[in-house]
């Protein structure tokens, strides 16, 4: 009677039987259970055996267990088509930011993008952090292992979240640091805060001082937007809502307000030109 390894063997695409058990058997050398096996030949199934088995290891060494290794190649199948030569390199920057064995495997398992992520598009978001932003050597590890995404993130949004959080909330870097901020969209930590604020339960602070008596920065990010409603803003669900919904509709109404007043500079600049370059006797 043919066993499920085997019939699953025979429904990989395009693969004769005896070839695809023998890719099984070796990546349970590597340590893979036979289902396990068996999900991880069906991700890129045309994929040659050396391809394969050489992304696996790649993986495998950089201290990720068989059940991580699979569920990253199910989320991000073309991995198993990177050179191994990148997958090193990669891993190698991640090292030297600071991350090393357990918090390099949790962020490659949360961002599993780092590994296609331009170069150049990840060395600005260092840059930004370490010189604009002042996170030290430290700080910066910590951010990287725990809000691995913020890599991902445009630089001049990127910017804008830390400055919003800086100087509109007064929350320091070791706070932010502390509340894991780049885990929440800075849409919804913004609702959140000016939701806080217009209830009357945070102070904007003064330029270059912190409100010691305003909400941490973890009690707003960290919880569920039920808990935050309950414990801290003391609210409902419905009214918040209402409140969403009128904010972007202010923000639309200032959006066309600003819209209108470059129009009418235009205007006046392109009348302005238009008399100054009359001759002076007219």
């Amino acid at each position: 009677m043919v066993g499920p390894l085997l019939r699953g063997c025979v429904r990989a695409a395009g693969l004769c039987p005896r070839r695809t058990c023998g890719e099984a058997a070796g990546l349970r050398d590597m340590g893979f259970s036979p289902e396990q096996a068996r999900r991880l030949l069906d991700v890129e199934s045309r994929l040659s055996p050396q391809r394969r088995e050489a992304a696996v290891a790649q993986l495998l060494l950089l201290g990720l267990n068989a059940e991580a290794t699979l569920g990253l190649l199910e989320r991000r199948p073309g991995l198993l088509r990177m050179p191994t030569e990148r997958l090193q390199e990669r891993a190698g920057q991640l090292r030297r930011l600071g991350l090393n064995g357990g918090q390099l495997q949790r962020a490659l398992i949360r961002c599993p993008e780092l590994f296609t992520l331009p170069r150049k598009r990840m060395a600005a978001a260092v840059r930004l952090l370490r010189e604009r932003c002042l996170f030290t050597a430290e700080q910066l590890r910590e951010v990287l292992w725990s809000c691995p995404n913020v890599l991902l993130e445009e630089p001049h949004q990127l910017h804008h979240h830390f400055q919003y959080v800086y100087f509109r909330m007064g929350v320091q870097q070791k706070e932010m640091v502390k509340a894991r901020l780049f885990r929440m969209p800075f849409a919804e930590l913004r609702n959140r805060h000016i939701f806080l604020e217009r209830r009357g339960l945070y102070q904007t602070p003064y330029k270059g001082q912190t409100q010691t008596n305003n909400p941490k920065l973890k009690d707003i990010i960290q919880p569920s937007e039920k808990d935050f409603l309950a414990n801290l803003a003391r609210s409902t669900p419905e009214e918040f809502e209402v409140f969403k919904k009128l904010l972007a509709r202010e923000e639309e109404e200032e959006e066309e307000e600003e819209e209108n007043r470059d129009a009418l500079y235009t205007e006046e600049d392109e009348d302005f030109d238009s008399e100054g370059s009359k001759p002076a006797w007219e």
